[in-house]
């Protein structure tokens, strides 16, 4: 059998569908007295059955073997077809019907399409000029000021050689075949009724639209054969066009859609098809699995980033299938022993015939007694710990949207997730849900352990640097720990290496050991690295050892993580994801034995340092108060290219956002370094000290549209001020904080800039969502060779190098790639 290399999309001909269609459908009656389908209606049984113990009279199929048959409906007159009126005036416009009769056609270069703007102005054989073609939209045509009509264009068509139809821009049909004079009755299986609990029967909008089209067909008939008036026979051709246009596409423009008596709008061919409702994303690039779980995710620090706590309830539920051998027979027959309902147990069995049998108490003894490792016998058994599984959280931006976990089967009903693997997933723990699906095949759970696995991914595709890293109490934990002069007794110390899983480390031989030489534990000797150096939070790590500064998020955090980048360079995936396990554990364990918690008093700055802000804002003000009487006697300068309202406005902005700094440079020197806050904020591990600044000094200007707030009633933003006062207070300047409270004007204020950054998130994730769709299609036949070029599907090259580089960031030192050689 041969492959299919390429597909070639036409346009069914009148004759092909004369010939396909299994019967003429010509009575817009559905249903007989009895409820039976009308022969020759749009439910006759010649075009498939949905009913149970009916049979297709075109097969002789039952409702499960037949998929069913088109039919068609012949026109009276025809029509345009709606979705190719462009099309059709374009070929008017390249033809002409000279005084001779003869189709003249416009040929200007046999190797040149023609463009839409070509039309023919002189006929080539006459001589004679030929009128433009007016179009009004959405399906009438006009010649010279005379409607042209369907049927004079299906002439002319076709009078077209086939040889001048593919130069003027047809191809895979005639270009008569753009004019509709049968009408094709899709099968019942695809419009298929469905049955009210009141025992009507609801029908489908196209089996409507159908109906429509046979109706006013029939009276287009019956009018043309009694010979009545054209204007009636014109309105009733107008009216047929309209519902075959909207059999087709029912949201076209100056075209009022098709609705039921409701009101709500039919739904077309055109719409069942395109669109994120659609045929094809919906139900064929997205569909439903089995095999699948999903639940609320919760957070545990006592797995590992590369495991996934699963509920027992879904462990129990889904299976894999798995040949019994000589190797598990015996465990095999436990599970089948413990049956669906008991951990770990099996739900079903499949003897050498292939038919899958349930596991019931009923046929447990025979099962037993029937199966053997070498007959062929298959088992699918209940999840178990290791089982790998692909986690998934949507929206799926990135590969490492879905990677691959080891199984934790653990009571209660959430998945349980690793805090250190949320960044790559974008998860938190505020009633996100995700999806876990179940490799079935040994080739599926090899491609997932060896491609999709956590370990693999710890480093991003985009940048080179960890997305999987340390962050909050873990963080908080380890910054704690490396503090100078922390220290923990060496019984602590042994209880914290047991709890994190490292049982081989050689502590140092007293009573007291250091934070720093606890974590320095932890890291391979022949590590050595300074982060930050030269700044204040500068860490020095030689030969595997933490000798100056705290381990914080540059350290150990995502996109940050210099240790973890180290790692990942020097000794790969598995170092890494063991580092990370243990070094968290320690962190979050020791974090829980001293605990930690925030309150307000954790907010507080001295009394002195109280009365500095308040100083400072008042300065500022004053500074600001300044500058408006500059504007208003006329003497500021205008800043080059600026007008001199906006150099005012750029000069109060830059004097109120620099106390803001000022400020917040006083709180951080003035903050406890025991504050949990602060522990926070400067470890990186939640907020930032920009976060501490509002909550303890002051909120400062707030922006809309980077710019100060402008807008309000009548000369104003708020009641609150006269009217024209530009002062910092009323244009959203805000000189509480957070802990002090705010006034109701500055309460308004502040909502006004948050809310403008909550409406630009929401536009802006609508937006970004759709590009990426599309560039994602636009890109998705694009593969690397082995020859590192980027080649599509048909083998054409894109790029001679990958990445104009040929670097792969993922395997990359955040883009960049070592040269150096080392030579013993």
């Amino acid at each position: 059998m041969e492959s299919i290399t390429e597909l070639d999309f036409g346009i069914l001909s009148s004759e092909e569908l004369r010939e396909r269609a299994a019967k003429e459908i010509d009575k817009a009656e559905v249903y007989d007295a009895d409820g039976y389908p009308v022969e020759g209606g749009v439910m006759d049984p010649a075009l498939g059955v949905i009913d149970p113990g009916m049979t297709c009279q075109t097969c002789g199929g039952q409702m499960r073997e037949c998929q069913g048959h088109f039919g068609k409906i012949t026109l009276s007159k025809p029509v345009v077809h709606s979705l190719y009126a462009k099309k059709v005036r374009n070929l008017l416009r390249f033809t002409n019907i000279n005084e001779n009769g003869n189709v003249s056609c416009l040929l200007k270069n046999e190797n040149k399409p023609l463009r839409k703007s070509n039309r023919l102005t002189e006929d080539p054989e006459t001589g004679e000029e030929v009128p433009d073609i007016d179009f009004e939209k959405p399906y009438t045509y006009y010649e010279d000021g005379d409607k042209v009509k369907p049927g004079e264009i299906k002439e002319r068509f076709k009078q077209i050689p086939d040889e001048i139809a593919e130069k003027i821009g047809v191809e895979g049909c005639r270009p008569e075949d753009l004019i509709i004079t049968h009408v094709p009755v899709p099968p019942v299986t695809m419009r298929p009724s469905i049955t009210l609990e009141t025992g009507e029967r609801s029908e489908d909008d196209i089996t409507h639209k159908l109906v429509d089209v046979i109706r006013i067909n029939k009276r287009l008939q019956n009018n043309i054969e009694i010979e009545a008036p054209d204007f009636i026979i014109d309105d009733l051709h107008e009216l047929l066009q309209y519902h075959v246009a909207t059999l087709f596409y029912n949201d076209m423009s100056n075209v009022p859609p098709a609705r039921h008596r409701s009101g709500r709008s039919l739904k077309s061919l055109i719409e069942r098809v395109q669109g994120k409702e659609g045929r094809f994303r919906q139900n064929l690039i997205g569909k439903r699995v089995n095999f699948s779980a999903r639940t609320v995710i919760s957070p545990d620090p006592n797995i590992g980033i590369n495991e996934v706590g699963v509920p027992f309830m879904i462990a129990k539920k889904l299976s894999i299938p798995e040949e019994i051998t000589e190797r598990n027979f015996e465990e095999m027959k436990k599970r089948i022993e413990n049956g669906p309902d008991e951990h770990p147990g099996a739900n079903y069995v499949y003897p050498p015939s292939g038919k899958r049998k349930r596991i019931t108490e009923e046929n447990q003894e025979e099962i037993l007694e029937d199966i053997s490792p070498d007959a062929g016998w298959k088992v699918e058994r209940h999840l178990n710990d290791g089982d790998t599984v692909l986690f998934n959280r949507q929206p799926s931006l990135h590969r490492m949207s879905i990677m691959a976990h080891e199984v934790r089967v653990l009571p209660y009903r959430t998945f349980r997730l690793n805090l250190n693997v949320c960044a790559p997933y974008n998860a938190d723990f505020d009633g996100d849900e995700m999806n876990l699906h179940v490799p079935q095949t040994e080739e599926a759970r090899a491609e997932a352990e060896e491609l999709m696995k956590v370990q693999e991914h710890i480093k991003s595709p985009k940048m080179g640097g960890p997305i999987v890293g340390m962050l909050q109490d873990y963080v908080s934990g380890l910054y704690l720990l490396t503090q100078p002069d922390r220290t923990v007794s060496r019984e602590k110390a042994f209880n914290l290496l047991t709890e994190a899983g490292e049982y081989e480390a050689n502590l140092p031989d007293k009573d007291e050991i250091s934070g720093k030489e606890l974590v320095s534990l932890f890291i391979p000797e022949d590590i050595s690295l300074t982060i930050n150096e030269g700044e204040d939070n500068q860490v020095v790590i030689e030969e595997g050892e933490l000798v100056e500064g705290v381990l914080d998020e540059d350290a150990l955090g995502d996109y940050g993580g210099e240790i973890i980048q180290q790692l990942s360079i020097e000794y790969g995936s598995d170092k890494v994801t063991e580092f990370l396990n243990r070094v968290s554990r320690v962190g979050a364990i020791f974090l829980t034995q001293r605990g930690f918690s925030i309150g307000l008093e954790d907010l507080e700055v001295p009394e002195e340092a109280t009365e500095q802000i308040q100083d400072m804002i008042e300065e500022t003000v004053q500074d600001a108060e300044e500058l408006l009487d500059e504007y208003e006697s006329g003497d500021m300068e205008a800043i080059t290219g600026k007008t001199v309202e906006e150099t005012r406005e750029i000069r109060i902005t830059k004097t109120l956002n620099e106390v803001f700094a000022d400020i917040g440079d006083l709180v951080s020197d003035n903050f406890s370094e025991d504050s949990s806050a602060y522990v926070m904020a400067d470890s990186g591990a939640r907020g930032s000290m920009q976060n501490v600044t509002t909550m303890a000094g002051l909120l400062g200007q707030n922006s809309v549209r980077d710019q100060r707030i402008q807008r309000g009633y009548k000369n104003r933003t708020l009641s609150h001020f006269k009217k024209g006062e530009m002062s910092p207070r009323s244009r959203g300047f805000v000189s509480s904080s957070i802990l002090d409270g705010l006034d109701p004007e500055e309460m308004f204020f502040h909502q006004m800039s948050q809310r403008k950054a909550l409406m630009d998130k929401s536009l802006r994730t609508k937006t970004s969502g759709y590009m990426y769709r599309r560039v994602a299609n636009a890109l998705q036949d694009l593969k690397v060779e082995y020859d590192q070029s980027v080649r599509n599907a048909q083998g054409d090259i894109i790029q001679f190098r990958a990445g104009e580089d040929g670097v792969d960031p993922q395997k990359s030192d955040r883009g960049k790639i070592s040269t150096s050689i080392e030579l013993d």
